[in-house]
């Protein structure tokens, strides 16, 4: 399915405004084969999710990247959006692409190089590029080790909300909190709450730790307008039941 110039960030802002919150599943290309990602792609949507995320921090790249995106999209409709880890995580057949920066590392890689070296892919390939900022909240796992990031202490929201209004003055549409894969609890509601609140228009994010609808409820409350779910979806035996879980506890 072809989407016009802007549709996959309208269609994720459609969710929130229909449905009070929506749902990405995060694939990523290191964990299966192409085959398998294809088949959780197809269960999530039976689900009710409403884009698939494609990405991962080590291995998500060159030929199981680009083979993961194309059997995702021969099997279903929904967006495909890259979430690169570098350079190296762009591939011509996806929708779209979260274009972030980590705002909260210490490496410029991470804030700035990477997305130099791959903004003339981004348009040479006909992405839609989707402006996030992308910050990591204790205790951060893989992605806070690879991105070389400085932590924000689950403690301390008021760290969180100046990285958040940094991300809206420049223009970000998108803030991504995100705990870590594999966490062992998401980001803190009252952190979620603090944030939201510095928003304006921008989309939250909440990803990292969400194990049940109970969870992903909790921190659409809180004021999270889409909520991810990778190792979750992966480890969870009946995707399509899981998927249904959460989307039924966080639309109203």
């Amino acid at each position: 399915m072809k989407f016009e110039v802007g549709g996959v960030e309208k269609l994720l802002r459609q969710a929130v405004s229909q449905h009070g919150a929506g749902h990405l599943t995060l694939i990523d290309p290191d964990s299966q084969s192409p085959a398998q990602a294809a088949s959780i792609a197809v269960a999530a949507d039976e689900g009710g999710t409403d884009a698939i995320m494609v990405g991962g921090s080590v291995g998500a790249a060159g030929i199981p990247l680009h083979e993961t995106v194309d059997r995702i999209k021969e099997s279903c409709d929904l967006p495909v959006i890259l979430f690169p880890s570098s350079v190296a995580g762009l591939c011509e057949n996806a929708d779209a692409v979260f274009f972030m920066s980590l705002l909260n590392s210490r490496s410029t890689s991470y804030l700035i190089e990477n997305q130099a070296l791959g903004a003339p892919l981004v348009l040479r390939y006909g992405l839609e590029p989707i402006p996030m900022a992308y910050i990591i909240i204790e205790p951060g796992g893989t992605v806070g080790f690879v991105g070389d990031a400085r932590l924000i202490p689950r403690t301390k929201p008021e760290l969180a909300v100046a990285y958040a209004l940094a991300a809206r003055f420049m223009g970000m549409r998108l803030v991504y909190l995100e705990a870590g894969s594999g966490a062992d609890s998401p980001v803190p509601v009252q952190m979620v709450s603090a944030v939201k609140k510095a928003l304006g228009t921008a989309l939250l994010i909440v990803g990292g730790g969400i194990r049940s609808g109970d969870a992903a409820a909790k921190l659409v409350a809180a004021g999270a307008d889409l909520i991810v779910t990778g190792t979750a979806v992966e480890q969870s035996g009946d995707v399509a039941t899981f998927v249904s879980e959460l989307t039924r506890s966080i639309r109203r």
